[in-house]
């Protein structure tokens, strides 16, 4: 019998490890990142190491050895005459142990 309080509760801690983390950063130093086994990723800005580490853990089913985190400031940018913001986030480098791997590269 399985207790439906426990599932309802595995759901929603799942949940919430999602909103933690919110998309791969994929650029052409990630990509080179890719080969020491570090992955990037957009962080939720008010989240710390270990739930970013946690949340990685669990959602990707890997063992993460280290977690480096920068908040990248917001930038003005120009476009004709109007100027805007471009929006703060937060930037987690994760690094893997050897042998887990993450396909952020979907293969036909």
């Amino acid at each position: 019998m399985v207790n439906k309080s426990k599932l309802k509760y595995q759901s929603q801690d799942i949940y919430k490890y999602r909103e933690i983390i919110k998309n791969p950063f994929i650029t052409d130093k990630t990509t080179r990142l890719l080969e020491n086994n570090q992955y990037s990723f957009i962080v939720d800005s008010k989240s710390n190491k270990s739930e970013i580490k946690s949340s990685i853990e669990l959602l990707y089913d890997v063992k993460v050895i280290k977690v480096n985190t920068s908040q990248i400031a917001k930038k003005a940018r120009r476009v004709g005459k109007y100027i805007g913001w471009k929006a703060q986030y937060k930037k987690a480098i994760i690094t893997l142990s050897e042998g887990d791997r993450i396909n952020l590269f979907a293969e036909n």
